[in-house]
């Protein structure tokens, strides 16, 4: 084991004007027991955002992009169906610049997720489960149209895949400036991050093969069925192939438009199904072998990145994208089975030594 000096710090040598100054900048960390020993695996860890999670990057965009052309005006009600990440990136963004927030979701997504949007001052309209992704996103619709909210429409928005584009790409280019980047993996959501991203490593990085992701069980692109649309976009129907899956974040009921660029010019080299019990094993493991923290999607994304390495020649460098924290999570599968009360292994490890035994009921 190599003997380390002991660890300083020097500061950012800067002062911050605003929280959302803060956006950004995600350190790519490498795998150090859980990846095979002939490749080098990093994730690009994306809950260093100050919310949390890559959507302060959308919600940023979104939010500044609409003030530059006069979209949303002072004090104006902006409005946004989300699965959580997203809402949570707005709720902090909106609070820094003073914009009332309403949020539409599912009422299938984590607890944790509407208690932080509303400790961050946003109103959660709950709507039925049954009426998925697509139900959420008309009544976000229909609140902006009866009120002249601002939609934020993040799945069809040209703001969403340009941010990516603009830093977590450029990011990624300079942090791997000089070295390999044979594989880049990720799953997709609004799919922003895969389009951006990959608008600059196929120009930039052309050797570099990238891997798209969605659940095993909800393969949109994967079956070819095109996603019906409306005159703006926007989905006119939950997608045939969709089916209820635990990877919270990832593939929505439709396809959305933001993605279309991806599939339509083909920005990525491979589609890779991915089941949800993988998912969750993997972001444990990633958790109790490297300590690192993400949720159930950056599960998915390093179970197809470890598919990848098994079959990656010697000496390839792999990037996963971890899209958020595991604490989004609390309430929802990958917890599962993590006790609250002192185990029968903690018990005994108690009763090893005389004093301060816990009642064992």
């Amino acid at each position: 084991m190599t003997t380390r000096a002991s660890r300083t710090t020097t500061g950012r040598g800067r002062l911050y004007d605003s929280v959302v100054d803060t956006i950004g900048d995600t350190p790519c960390i490498r795998l150090n027991h859980i990846a095979p020993a002939h490749v080098r695996v990093y994730v690009k860890a994306e809950f260093f955002n100050p919310a949390a999670s890559v959507k302060d990057r959308l919600a940023i965009s979104i939010i500044e992009e609409a003030e530059r052309r006069g979209d949303l005006k002072p004090g104006q009600t902006v409005v946004e169906a989300t699965s959580g990440n997203t809402g949570i990136g707005l709720a902090m963004v909106c609070a820094a610049k003073g914009y009332p927030l309403v949020v539409t979701m599912a009422d299938s997504f984590s607890i944790e997720r509407r208690k932080l949007m509303r400790f961050l001052g946003a109103k959660v309209v709950l709507t039925p489960r049954a009426a998925k992704g697509v139900g959420m996103y008309q009544k976000a619709k229909e609140l902006a149209d009866a009120n002249g909210w601002f939609l934020a429409r993040q799945f069809e928005t040209a703001d969403n895949a340009t941010i990516h584009e603009n830093t977590t790409a450029r990011e990624i280019m300079a942090d791997f400036a000089g070295d390999r980047l044979d594989y880049m993996v990720s799953g997709y959501g609004t799919g922003g991050t895969i389009t951006g991203v990959a608008r600059v490593l196929r120009k930039e990085r052309p050797t570099t093969r990238i891997v798209l992701s969605e659940p095993a069980n909800a393969q949109l692109l994967g079956s070819g069925v095109v996603q019906t649309r409306g005159a703006d976009h926007s989905p006119a129907a939950s997608h045939s192939a969709w089916q209820p899956h635990p990877i919270q974040g990832w593939t929505p009921d439709f396809i959305p438009y933001v993605l279309q660029e991806a599939v339509d010019h083909r920005l990525y080299d491979e589609l890779v199904p991915i089941a949800g019990p993988a998912a969750i094993e993997w972001s444990r493991k990633l958790a109790q072998r490297e300590g690192i923290f993400t949720g159930i999607s950056g599960g998915a994304t390093l179970a197809v990145g470890m598919k990848v390495a098994e079959k990656a020649p010697a000496g390839s460098v792999i990037l996963c994208m971890l899209p958020d924290t595991g604490e989004r999570y609390l309430s929802t599968p990958l917890f599962e089975g993590v006790a609250t009360d002192i185990t029968e292994e903690e018990l005994a490890l108690s009763l090893s030594t005389p004093g301060f035994h816990m009642d064992p009921a």
